[in-house]
């Protein structure tokens, strides 16, 4: 069973920063796209920044410039710096990973999210 688990969600004042961190464990036999959604109240879910096996990344226009993807292989890990947070960034922060259980398998799986708080 594959396992998500996301920290380092918080309270920060606007233009503060915070560092998202998503760790998988289980049985996997290879990760492909990482990558970071949130949902605010009222909101659907959207896309924040993805992370592709070699490191190719893909943002949202809204955190361009502010947000950034990374992600450690060997530690399974994907990060999300986020900096200058403002008021709208307030969300529940979900990891994502694309991932092969076997040849030939393709699955997915979500982390069950970290809050992140802006106050303006």
């Amino acid at each position: 069973q594959v396992r998500l688990v996301e920290s380092g969600g918080g309270l920060v004042q606007a233009g503060g920063s915070l560092r998202l961190s998503c760790v998988v464990s289980g049985s996997i036999f290879s990760i492909d796209a990482m990558g970071w959604y949130r949902q605010a109240p009222g909101k659907q879910r959207e896309l924040v920044a993805t992370i592709t096996s070699v490191g190719s990344t893909n943002y949202a226009d809204s955190v361009k410039g502010r947000f950034t993807i990374s992600r450690d292989n060997a530690e399974r890990t994907v990060y999300l710096q986020m900096n200058n947070l403002q008021f709208e960034d307030t969300a529940l922060y979900y990891c994502n990973v694309n991932y092969r259980a076997g040849p030939g398998t393709d699955f997915t799986s979500w982390g069950r999210g970290t809050q992140v708080t802006v106050s303006s």
